[in-house]
């Protein structure tokens, strides 16, 4: 008995579905909220930022995000840097699209069941990294049934370390579930890594939640407050 064989075009296949949810998406209204602590030298929690944001729709029908309250920030020994909010807004909800596609060189890893949904894994990673691109290295996990993204864990790339510059980014998971028996949309992306930085290891731990996905249509109701 043989192994199930991914198709050949199994990437060009999931990037197209990818391109397909991502345009879903965009029709959505959803909350989300970012959270990101800091440790220690000695392991103690620090401080903490912490940011709600809800995409919403105008009555025109424009979408466009609103900040709920300012962002708390009480963070001692990390400082977030725009390269973190870019990889927040672009890498971790999303990835590999068919108009990306070509950044990426991709190997077959296996099958495994992620939440009992049959999977093809697959390693990607950069084929090259330009200044200024913030790019995404690790596994996605593929459903076998319709080609879509259900899991990615790896890490934004590149890290930054010049000799006066450091910028490093954390390992995470994103998961994603399937809304409205179509779509598989992320809802929560986590991370807790340890970055080598040259004054000493730093604990950061990462937390996004995607929540209240409902689709715009022209009878939603909008609530501004």
């Amino acid at each position: 008995m043989r192994a199930n064989e991914p198709p050949p075009d199994l990437v060009r296949r999931a990037a197209k579905k990818e391109s397909e949810n991502e345009a879903a998406r965009s029709h959505y209204m959803y909350r989300q909220t970012v959270t990101v602590q800091d440790f220690s030298p000695r392991g103690m929690p620090g401080g903490e930022y912490r940011e709600v944001r809800e995409i919403i729709f105008s009555p025109s029908g424009e979408r466009t995000e609103r900040l709920i309250g300012k962002p708390l920030n009480s963070l001692k020994w990390l400082k977030l840097t725009d390269e973190d909010f870019r990889d927040i807004r672009e890498v971790q909800p999303a990835l590999i699209t068919t108009e990306n596609l070509f950044l990426y060189e991709s190997k077959y890893s296996g099958e495994e069941e992620v939440d009992g949904v049959p999977c093809w894994a697959v390693r990607i990673r950069p084929r090259q990294i330009l200044e200024g691109q913030r790019l995404f290295d690790g596994l996605i996990w593929i459903d076998q049934r319709d080609d879509s993204i259900v899991r990615l864990e790896g890490q934004a790339v590149p890290q930054i370390m010049t000799t006066k510059n450091e910028n490093l980014f954390p390992r995470f998971t994103t998961v994603r579930v399937k809304i409205d028996g179509k779509y598989w949309f992320p809802v929560i992306t986590l991370g807790d890594d340890i970055l080598p930085f040259r004054t000493g290891p730093q604990r950061i731990r990462l937390e996004i939640r995607y929540e209240n996905y409902k689709r715009f249509t022209a009878e939603s109701s909008i609530e501004y407050k």
